[in-house]
């Protein structure tokens, strides 16, 4: 089993169409499960053209083993999209809850070293009632990550009518988990510990569940960029 995270610029029919029908096994062999989104820049307004970006996609994956994604990314016509611009390959290490989707991820499938490089991922289908209480305390929480120095890269994507999904590239583990607890002197750091402790109190979503991967290796470029993964 391999996991694979992409992104790529490309024309807003072909995101809208991957929105409506991602690719699933049939269409794509070796393919268990797929989550495309549009991207969302993080910190932007609630009501703006950044919370909806259809020319730049995000693309979640599982597959059977790394010959699937080969073979996506050469022969179908998503794929070779996503080929032209960025994804990281990934090894599945930890979850914290579960997507119905991914029914088959144990709690926890590896050891790592607090000073390796990481990858966090999550996946929530909101309770659409409560969007304007998840903005209230997302948002903090979305430029906490975004400007936190730790951090190579850091984004949020968006499914309508409901699915929201985070993806960010961390130094270490220690750092992510230090964020993630806010046990750090920098400013606003208890925002996401008590964010969490507002979740627990009354959740936002129907389903929510946070991946923790190890990067194996990075392709291709994003704006410009590669290196977005730190070396191990």
């Amino acid at each position: 089993m391999i996991h694979t995270f992409h992104l790529a610029e490309m024309p807003a029919t072909v995101t809208a169409r991957a929105l409506l029908r991602p690719p699933s096994g049939t269409t794509a062999p070796g393919l268990d499960h797929a989550e495309c989104l549009a991207l969302m820049r993080l910190g932007a307004p609630a009501v703006s053209l950044d919370r909806l970006q259809l020319r730049r996609i995000a693309v979640f994956a599982q597959w059977r083993d790394a010959g699937a994604v080969d073979r996506f990314l050469s022969d179908d016509v998503l794929g070779r999209h996503l080929a032209s611009g960025w994804h990281v390959r990934l090894e599945y290490l930890r979850r914290w809850s579960r997507l119905a989707a991914l029914p088959g991820l144990p709690a926890r499938a590896g050891d790592w070293d607090q000073e390796e490089p990481v990858v966090a991922v999550t996946v929530a289908r909101m309770r659409l009632l409560e969007v304007p209480r998840f903005l209230r305390w997302g948002r903090p929480v979305e430029r906490q990550v975004r400007d936190h120095p730790a951090t190579t890269l850091a984004l949020a994507a968006f499914r309508p009518p409901s699915t929201i999904s985070t993806f960010s590239v961390w130094r270490t583990v220690r750092e992510m988990e230090e964020m993630v607890h806010g046990r750090t002197t920098l400013p606003g750091a208890e925002r996401h510990a008590d964010a969490m402790v507002e979740r627990r109190r009354r959740d936002f979503h129907h389903e929510f569940a946070t991946f923790r991967f190890r990067p194996l290796s990075e392709h291709g470029t994003w704006e410009g960029r590669t290196g977005i993964v730190p070396p191990g």
